[in-house]
């Protein structure tokens, strides 16, 4: 089949709008993409140097989850703390309430005293501690006196503890009965040390709290601040178990940062995770703390009430240990406060590095739409005219054709 032949005009034409509509599809191509390279075919450099730097910023991104659960657990272990605290600092106003509230031992024998023809051992329990005073045979009321009152002054000096207790016995009025007064919890141990002094029997056992298990009550001796103290001893324990149970309620997503140590979170801020923040766990229970549950044991073999807020010294113990406490809490706050800070410092760096990736990775390969569009129009213009021309070179073949017939 013999070829066709063309004009140098039309030709011309030809290749003209061959190349306007080859121009027309890269510039629709660009403008429905958004990209002026698509391929490596397009452009190799920028297309391989924007996938690194996309692949770079998805990487990031993806860390950004974990650095937000990083924040969240951080930011939840504080809070716990913060509630801690103030647990902490409600038990220290219930060990100081209890070292105000004053424990007192008051009456009158309701027998005057009868000196026995033979020694007698009379054994107290005073604030929890166990004293034992003889009286001889004989023994007038003012020597009775005497010997119960060396007999708790030495008590009181001893390795058992001071209970500040004084002279507490004396002698009433009359000079026949036997008086006791003191700033203390005092109980007899048993019925004989009653009799012996002229006080009434009894066999009813005192209060557990602050006394030993075989401690009676004496009708006649009138015993104040111990049921009050026990009660506090009460609240605090409570509160103890409150401050444990809060730290371990203070977790995030699996993560608890003050229920006990072992438990660090390590936070990765770049893929191969050599940037990255290891987070120390604290634990802010109540043993993690140093803070001792106040014991009311009723052990018939010890006595009961030492370190149970009956002794001023032991109240005092409490409050020092609490206010280390305070002070365990006030660094671990800080440190968290401060781990928390580098974390929305990485955050943000993370947030505003992965906006620079996406905009150089944008740059390399995003196509100028405003600029398409115009390319755009102006191809079509192009197009236009191409084909007028064609048109008219066409034309002036026609005329020639005129011309043969």
């Amino acid at each position: 089949m013999s070829s066709i032949t063309l004009s140098a005009a039309t030709r011309q034409n030809l290749l003209s709008l061959q190349d306007t509509a080859q121009l027309m599809s890269t510039t629709q191509n660009r403008l429905a993409t958004g990209k002026t390279v698509n391929s490596a075919l397009d452009n190799p450099t920028n297309f391989f140097t924007s996938q690194a730097l996309d692949g770079r910023s998805a990487s990031l991104n993806s860390l950004l989850d974990g650095v937000s659960n990083g924040i969240q657990s951080i930011q939840a272990a504080n809070q716990g703390i913060t509630s801690i605290q103030k647990l902490v600092s409600q038990a220290k106003s219930i060990a100081s309430q209890a070292l105000s509230t004053q424990l007192t031992t008051t009456g009158t024998a309701a027998n005057a005293y009868s000196a026995s023809t033979a020694s007698q051992t009379v054994l107290l329990t005073i604030n929890g501690t166990s004293v034992s005073a003889t009286v001889a045979a004989s023994s007038s009321i003012s020597s009775t006196v005497a010997a119960l009152n060396s007999a708790v002054a030495s008590a009181s000096t001893s390795s058992s503890g001071s209970f500040g207790a004084g002279a507490i016995f004396s002698v009433d009025s009359t000079g026949t009965k036997i008086v006791l007064n003191a700033q203390a919890d005092v109980e007899f141990q048993n019925s004989g040390s009653q009799t012996a002094l002229g006080f009434t029997a009894s066999g009813t056992t005192a209060s557990t709290y602050g006394t030993a298990a075989s401690t009676v009550v004496s009708s006649d001796l009138s015993i104040s601040g111990v049921t009050q103290r026990a009660s506090l001893a009460s609240q605090y324990n409570n509160l103890l178990n409150q401050i444990t149970q809060l730290a371990s309620d203070a977790s995030y997503n699996g993560v608890n940062l003050i229920a006990g140590k072992g438990n660090d979170m390590n936070i990765k801020f770049n893929d191969t995770g050599s940037s990255n923040l290891n987070v120390a766990s604290v634990d802010a229970t109540s043993n993690g703390l140093g803070l001792s549950s106040i014991t009311n044991s009723n052990s018939t073999s010890s006595q009961n009430g030492l370190g149970n807020f009956l002794l001023n010294s032991d109240v005092n113990k409490t409050l020092a240990t609490l206010t280390n406490a305070g002070n365990s809490l006030n660094s671990a706050a800080s440190a968290l406060g401060s781990n928390l800070s580098v974390v929305q410092n990485r955050q943000d760096f993370s947030k505003q590095l992965i906006n620079v990736l996406q905009t150089g990775s944008a740059n390399l390969t995003n196509a100028d739409l405003n600029q398409e569009a115009a390319n755009s129009q102006a191809l079509s213009t192009r197009q236009s005219m191409g084909i007028s021309a064609l048109s008219l070179a066409n034309s002036a073949q026609q005329g020639v054709l005129q011309l043969l017939r």
